[in-house]
């Protein structure tokens, strides 16, 4: 019986205690101050902070400082509020006096922060090679931190920022959380690294140097449909050629995977290869005519044209021709066609 009354008292006593702390004013005149006015802590590390009660107490107030970790250190007007190792995620501290008025306090903030233990960038549901124009989703996993509330998170092409991401979640203690950002390649991202940062923004209050954590590079592989490089191209090309002279076309196009060439003659003839230039040493009349160049890989197809006109040589200036010339011609003509499809 006795035992019970002695945990009543005592549980009045905490009770009457909290009562008079807890319902006291915050916004007095003569308020006491924190020094520093908000505590940023890392999680395991020492702190501390002093409270000066007030400026103009009566004498012998009685004054005090809440806390739920920690040790005190009072004088006549200062409390010292020391920490030998931050072990709690959630707590605070009040400074308080008594005046003719009621109870007077402040409630000092404290911020318990946690650098991430890792960060790491990876992509939604995808693997390999992206496709050009398609839309996929980056995500940006960050484990452990506290608080979440404070963190941001960027997203990098190489040096180019794409993005800043918050959290919404409140949570004190150390949570794993995933950050997403969606992206649509083109060609010129083919080879481009994507990484991100996850940094907590603690104030003034904080670190001179907020904690940031890097995440590994990851390098786009980008498969796109070929395509001429350069300012916009004609098609058809229309070509005039002098008989007997050098002809050169060329198609030459990017895409990844590398391209194919496919050449289609005026003939009718086809012929594949994987060289984008087309060459005859010494032109003839039966030359003339459309060149089609296919250019194509696994994303998509081009098409090339060429309009090849050959001019007749003035019969002064023409050599004088022969059966024979005109078969090694046409020789030449069917040894190239058969080299590019060997090729």
């Amino acid at each position: 019986m006795f035992f019970r009354l002695i945990l009543l008292i005592v549980s009045l006593m905490s009770f009457l205690r909290n009562l008079h702390v807890f319902s006291c004013d915050e916004n007095c005149a003569d308020k006491p101050v924190f020094t520093p006015s908000r505590l940023v802590v890392k999680h395991g590390d020492r702190t501390s902070a002093n409270c000066t009660v007030c400026q103009h107490c009566l004498p012998n107030a009685a004054n005090g400082l809440e806390k739920s970790v920690g040790v005190i250190e009072k004088t006549e007007t200062t409390i010292s509020w020391i920490i030998g190792t931050m072990t709690e995620w959630d707590t605070s501290a009040i400074c308080y006096y008594a005046s003719n008025a009621g109870q007077c306090c402040t409630k000092l903030l404290v911020t318990v922060y946690q650098p991430p233990h890792n960060v790491a960038i990876s992509f939604v549901d995808h693997s390999g090679p992206m496709l050009e124009g398609h839309q996929y989703t980056l995500q940006c996993t960050v484990q452990d931190v506290a608080p979440v509330k404070d963190l941001t998170v960027t997203f990098y092409k190489g040096h180019t920022a794409l993005g800043q991401l918050q959290s919404n979640n409140t949570e004190k203690t150390p949570v794993t959380e995933s950050f997403t950002l969606n992206i649509i390649p083109s060609n010129k991202d083919d080879g481009v690294q994507y990484w991100c940062e996850a940094k907590l923004e603690l104030g003034p209050e904080g670190p001179q140097r907020p904690p940031v954590v890097m995440s590994q590079n990851i390098t786009a592989t980008v498969h796109y449909k070929p395509h001429r490089e350069g300012s916009s191209h004609r098609d058809p090309i229309n070509l005039t050629v002098l008989e007997g002279t050098p002809l050169q076309l060329n198609c030459a196009a990017v895409g990844n995977p590398s391209p194919s060439y496919t050449w289609t003659l005026p003939s009718n003839m086809t012929t594949s290869s994987s060289r984008s230039v087309f060459r005859i040493g010494s032109v003839a009349l039966q030359d003339k005519g459309r060149y089609t160049c296919l250019v194509s890989n696994d994303v998509g197809t081009i098409t090339v044209n060429f309009n090849v006109v050959v001019q007749r040589l003035d019969p002064k200036t023409r050599p004088k021709s022969s059966t024979s010339s005109i078969l090694i011609h046409g020789f030449i003509m069917c040894f190239m066609l058969l080299f590019s499809a060997l090729v």
